[in-house]
């Protein structure tokens, strides 16, 4: 069946929209609370909510061997490496520098889509993720009055490299699965991996959450699962290349909620603000001049 005109692009920024909210409620429950605590629980709220929505959707439906491989994979690298790296980065940097170099996994997952999925990547694609990726530096530049050391820089480029890749894991699982069951094979892979990296290195108090920071885990783990769902779902339906830098577009959302949420917290700048334009123009170079 043939999608509706403009759906893609809908539910690639909602999900964007949806992470940047997930985001800001991450930054909120860490105030009182520790990454791997946080990991925990969106995980477990993930595959609570997936699997109730394979069984309300009608089953599993087809499922293959490479299909489960693949989001098995991107399970791992992406959920496990790169949710807990972006906790870590979200407590280190805070939520806006976290959300802008995250962003460079557009650019990865471009490169990625390029080399190995044969996919045809227009003039107005390259831009337009250049352009995002020169924002997400203005972004990253502008946060540097927060004090952190350069070093935790890495904690969200780790976890850019990991869902940019995951993108490309996502996209071939599709191939053989349903976006709900791929995606359901996906939390409950990082649920039983996180579980068991917990148990083995004796850190079963993180299991255990209690008060303001359950509640802001909880709403996150809501959140950005559904977020991840119509991301997954729009891979299905779309390309990566033009997928992924729309669900990069998150950090204009993060820098909106910062404002209302995370005062006194994270503080604007004008190269913040810069970025974010920048940000803007990547992603209307994508959507409104891709196919041309």
């Amino acid at each position: 069946m043939t999608p509706l005109p403009g759906i893609v692009p809908v539910l690639a920024l909602t999900a964007a929209l949806l992470s940047a909210a997930a985001t800001i409620f991450i930054r909120q429950g860490l105030r009182t609370s520790d990454p791997y605590v946080g990991l925990w629980i969106n995980v477990v709220v993930g595959t609570v909510g997936l699997w109730i929505a394979v069984l309300v959707t009608g089953g599993l439906g087809h499922v293959s061997a490479s299909g489960v491989a693949f989001f098995v994979l991107a399970g791992l690298i992406g959920t496990v490496g790169g949710r807990l790296t972006r906790f870590m980065a979200i407590e280190s940097v805070g939520a806006s520098i976290t959300a802008a170099l995250g962003n460079l996994n557009a650019l990865v997952a471009t490169i990625l889509a390029i080399l190995l999925l044969g996919e045809h990547v227009t003039v107005p694609i390259v831009t337009g993720t250049l352009v995002i990726t020169l924002g997400t530096i203005l972004l990253s530049w502008g946060g540097r009055r927060i004090g952190f050391q350069p070093r935790l820089l890495a904690l969200p480029l780790i976890s850019a490299a990991c869902f940019g890749v995951v993108a490309i894991l996502r996209k071939l699982g599709l191939a053989e699965m349903g976006p709900v069951t791929g995606a359901a094979v996906n939390i409950t892979t990082a649920f039983i991996a996180f579980a068991a990296f917990l148990l083995a290195s004796g850190q079963r108090d993180v299991m255990a959450c209690r008060g303001r920071s359950l509640v802001y885990f909880v709403v996150a783990g809501v959140i950005e699962n559904t977020g991840v769902f119509l991301n997954i779902v729009a891979l299905g339906l779309g390309t990566v290349s033009v997928v992924t830098p729309l669900y990069g577009a998150s950090p204009i959302f993060v820098l909106l909620l910062s404002f209302f949420f995370l005062r006194g917290i994270e503080a604007l700048s004008g190269r913040v603000v810069a970025g974010t334009l920048l940000i803007v123009l990547g992603v209307y170079l994508i959507t409104a001049l891709s196919g041309r």
